[in-house]
């Protein structure tokens, strides 16, 4: 499958990059903002297209149509050292025109990074980075509503440590940790099993391998 992977640069990103770089199955393009950084990932072998999500969405189907992808990977954010503005811009309206976009290029797949129980408004009431999550909480809304075909993973605190390739994943978690090499390799394996179609979870690690915990969703 062809792998378009929007918000490459990411934390998350990377290792998506790495990963599918390495897949037998899959084949990747990385969607970044910036020359300097589809030079890098040009320099090591992976094929990059330029565009910044706060372009228009004419801008980003174009990308999509260039990229040749079967599939999209939305893994972008605008990172913890931005204003509620950039919150707005990338992580609700530029995830919400990814999906217009894909739609509009007739891509069908779509995989989605959340945050854990964005969808229970509830859980996070008082919670300092609340504008985060009412971002996650409409863009996740949005993907539902559309005519994708997406799976919407809602990782827990996302931690910098190697992967443990063990998870728990299902419709709602309690608030735990998972290292950002496990959230990559479960939306990767997410791309082509039928279980996630169309499905919303949470996810932190646990003891179940990637394989079967996604597929018992």
């Amino acid at each position: 499958m062809k792998v378009l992977v929007i918000g490459a640069n990411g934390q998350i990103g990377k290792h998506l990059v790495r990963l599918l770089q390495e897949s037998e199955e899959h084949t990747l393009t990385a969607l970044v903002r910036k020359e300097e950084q589809a030079k890098e990932l040009e320099a090591s072998g992976v094929d990059a297209i330029l565009a910044n999500l706060e372009d228009s969405v004419d801008t980003l189907t174009q990308a999509v149509i260039e990229s040749g992808a079967e599939a999209i990977i939305f893994s972008a954010g605008s990172g913890g050292s931005t204003g509620l503005d950039k919150t707005l811009l990338i992580d609700l309206d530029g995830a919400v025109k990814s999906m217009e976009a894909a739609e509009r290029a007739g891509v069908s797949r779509f995989v989605l990074v959340s945050a854990i129980q964005a969808h229970n408004r509830e859980s996070w009431a008082d919670s300092p980075i609340k504008p985060y999550m009412v971002a996650k909480h409409y863009a996740d809304k949005e993907l539902e509503a559309s005519s994708l075909n997406y799976t919407i993973v809602r990782p827990g605190n996302l931690l910098n440590e190697p992967a443990v390739d063990k998870v728990s994943a299902t419709e709602n978690l309690e608030r735990g940790g998972i290292p950002r090499e496990d959230v990559a390799k479960v939306l990767i394996a997410a791309l082509t099993e039928e279980a996630t179609y169309r499905k919303s979870f949470d996810l932190v690690s646990g003891e179940s391998e990637i394989a079967d915990a996604i597929k018992q969703l």
